[in-house]
């Protein structure tokens, strides 16, 4: 085959062909030239042939085919136009097919239009729909049943007619073939419509498609975070469902494209909630820039969201270089607070797990997978993971990545944060830096490099007795709590005072409570911490003086291999 030399074989043109087929749209009547410039090739690309090789060779083995049609080829169709007139969109137009009612509105419309056109001969057809809409709105009830009933009458007679129609002229009636691919999940949003919908439309028989969706998007925007949570936790169940299915249908279909990645079904307002009400922190600003765009623009709410990065940007460049090291420090202590503050919230997510395992039907609930939360990149990899298989340690920077993650606040503010932008404007700096400018960042960058190779070799031989439970010692001290926080969460965990709620629950009230005290409650929690656990160190110091040489060597390994976890608990 001369189409199919290089690397693409006889099969593999013709799979890409039959891929092609399988992507077209139902009813397919565009120009191919439009269809093709529609058309996203990632869907089409398999084996190891990528989107854009697929397209390639499409316009390659296209490119010896003819694009006109013969007076032949013409006589097929219009022989089948001849014989089935009205198929597809001509439908509507067969003589039998039965007419659709006119909705309440319409049937007062037309009841009243003449009227009003020889009172106001003036006006345009526009003016008149517009008084006569604002007439029919202002109906009392009574009057508008009088079209609300006739309408309903004739919607029950136009089904009927409909399925008698079909049964009559099954030939010209298309099914659709139904995809077994699943269905994509709907948003919060979307679900709450479909649900309120039904109700709505009962409610307000004449209201048009445009008026229903305007009404619930307003009622949407002021729904309660209560009663939105619950469409958000029904968006995240449905979205976990599909996963599932879609990881059954690749295994069920390996050829299909298995690369798209499903767009999460929550804005980042609904993860924000979503993460508040499981408390979990707020994600901390990535630079000192984005941190003086957010405190700038609680004070810009007068100012049209298209200006506000604009002013940001103006505003940023004018600062000192002093005042915007402030910010990046200022940065780095919120993270640091937002590492302490996820550090307690995951404590108190382990205490009670350990404290309610005794129903075992809630601590299955618990443990139903949610979506991710951000994670602090600082937490060892076991802990970010959820699991306790080894990870390879962060990959090495380069020198050039190195000295883009120091001046990427810079080049944000002079694109506007365009991150695309300011990713090829830090591309070409870099090429165009003197070598001597370069230096401090390729020793930063071989120091990085071994310390990537030290923890390799630190994970590829771990410490005796890693992988061995820790035993029990006879009179070792019970280990305090670490944190006010997590002296709190005990007190309420063992007291029974949340035991009505669920556990997802009591970790939430917890998070609310400790929120609610003040700061001398808090600080009256800190120095109990610090006495106990001033306490526990000489109860431990004096434990381990008294055991035997050899279980205080065991001991001493054991404990060195979880220490690190205890740093974090």
């Amino acid at each position: 085959c001369v189409l199919c030399l290089d690397e693409w074989s006889k099969e593999d043109c013709l799979t890409l062909l039959e891929r092609i087929r399988s992507l077209l749209p139902d009813g397919d009547g565009m120009k191919y030239k439009t269809t093709e410039s529609h058309f996203d090739w990632e869907k089409v690309c398999f084996g190891s042939f990528t989107g854009d090789m697929c397209r390639q060779k499409w316009q390659k083995v296209s490119s010896e085919v003819r694009k006109y049609r013969t007076m032949t080829e013409l006589i097929v169709d219009a022989t089948e136009f001849v014989k089935n007139p009205y198929k597809g969109k001509k439908l509507k137009t067969h003589p039998d097919f039965p007419k659709k009612p006119l909705t309440p509105y319409f049937r007062f419309f037309m009841e009243k239009r003449a009227k009003y056109a020889k009172i106001h001969p003036e006006m345009s057809n526009l003016d008149l729909t517009k008084i006569l809409s604002k007439k029919y709105k202002e109906l009392p009830d009574k009057k508008k049943q009088k079209y609300i009933t006739e309408f309903q009458r004739e919607k029950e007679e136009f089904e009927k007619n409909m399925a008698r129609f079909k049964e009559d002229h099954p030939e010209l009636i298309e099914e659709r073939k139904k995809s077994d691919l699943p269905e994509k999940p709907k948003t919060p949003q979307q679900l709450w419509y479909n649900h309120e919908k039904k109700a709505y439309m009962k409610l307000h028989p004449e209201v048009s498609q445009k008026e229903l969706k305007e009404a619930l998007r307003r009622q949407w925007s002021q729904l309660s975070d209560k009663r939105r949570l619950k469409w958000i936790s029904k968006a995240l169940e449905l979205q976990k469902d599909y996963e599932g299915s879609m990881r059954a249908y690749h295994e069920a279909h390996p050829d299909v494209n298995s690369d798209d990645h499903v767009r999460s079904v929550l804005t980042k307002a609904e993860r924000q909630l979503k993460d508040k009400f499981d408390g979990r922190p707020t994600k901390p600003p990535p630079n000192g820039y984005s941190l003086y765009c957010a405190e700038l623009m609680v004070n810009m709410k007068d100012v049209p969201s298209t200006e506000r990065m604009v002013l940001c940007s103006k505003q940023w460049k004018m600062m000192t270089q002093k005042e915007k090291d402030m910010f990046q420090k200022r940065c780095e202590q919120v993270g640091s607070n937002a590492l302490t503050s996820y550090q307690e919230s995951l404590c108190c997510h382990f205490l009670l797990t350990d404290v309610c395992v005794s129903s075992e039907e809630e601590a299955e609930r618990g443990r139903e997978a949610e979506p991710e939360p951000w994670v602090p990149a600082t937490l060892p990899k076991e802990r970010r993971d959820g699991k306790k298989t080894a990870k390879l340690p962060e990959t090495p920077k380069t020198a050039e990545e190195m000295w883009q993650h120091s001046v990427i606040g810079d080049y944000l503010a002079k694109y506007r944060s365009d991150r695309r932008k300011a990713q090829a404007g830090m591309e070409a700096a870099w090429k165009s830096m003197e070598k001597k400018e370069k230096i401090p960042w390729i020793k930063k960058a071989a120091e990085d490099q071994k310390r990537y190779e030290r923890e390799l070799l630190e994970m590829r031989t771990p410490p005796a007795g890693q992988s061995q439970r820790k035993p029990k010692f006879d009179g070792e001290p019970k280990k305090p709590p670490v944190s006010g926080y997590q002296m709190f969460s005990q007190e309420l965990l063992t007291n029974g005072e949340l035991n009505h709620f669920s556990l997802k629950e009591r970790m939430v009230e917890i998070g609310k409570r400790w929120h609610k005290l003040s700061q001398t409650q808090k600080d009256k929690y800190k120095k109990m911490v610090e006495e106990q656990q001033g306490e526990y160190k000489a109860e431990l110091e004096a434990w381990v003086k008294s055991l035997s040489p050899q279980d205080r060597a065991v001991y001493k390994e054991f404990s060195t291999s979880v220490s690190h976890y205890y740093y974090y608990c």
